[in-house]
């Protein structure tokens, strides 16, 4: 089986949302429509995470597609996810503990665990909106290694222009 990695990356908060929403609904539909299998690697830290979690799930009811899974990757074992696990292995399809970067402390994790996530990853689908942050620096090492990256925020891919 082909499998299509696909990571999402966005700033903790989107300025439009719903235009956001929107085009993401199509991106993902549009590659679950085309691809034989998708893995969605994802992180649980701010907006666009969240958004990108609930339009995979959405789009993959909808098309009642069994052609993908929904993977949340952590930086590192979290309380949150330790006291509730049950409840996240309902909503996620696997949950990774990023072993590489477990070890590290907080701000050096989540950028280790952002950096594998985009070398797993065929496509790199993001909401960067500033030139600054973890979403941006993110970017710019998938840029370095030659991923294909989507901006939802960039309104010149899209003819919507909402």
């Amino acid at each position: 089986m082909n499998t299509f990695t696909v990571s999402f990356f966005g700033h903790r908060e989107i300025e439009r949302p719903f235009v956001i929403e929107q085009r993401l609904e199509a991106v993902i539909t549009d590659l679950m429509k085309k691809k034989e299998y998708i893995e969605f690697f994802v992180g649980r830290d701010g907006e666009f995470d969240q958004l990108a979690s609930s339009t995979v799930c959405r789009v993959a009811k909808r098309l009642e597609y069994g052609n993908t899974a929904l993977v949340l990757v952590l930086p590192y074992m979290r309380a949150e996810y330790r006291d509730n696990e049950d409840s996240f292995h309902k909503y996620y399809d696997e949950v990774e503990i990023c072993e590489e970067s477990a070890a590290a402390y907080s701000a050096a994790a989540f950028k280790k665990r952002n950096r594998l996530m985009v070398d797993r990853s065929d496509l790199v689908i993001c909401c960067v909106e500033r030139k600054e942050g973890g979403a941006y620096s993110t970017i710019r090492y998938a840029e370095r290694s030659g991923k294909s990256i989507l901006n939802l925020a960039d309104d010149k891919n899209f003819s919507d222009k909402m």
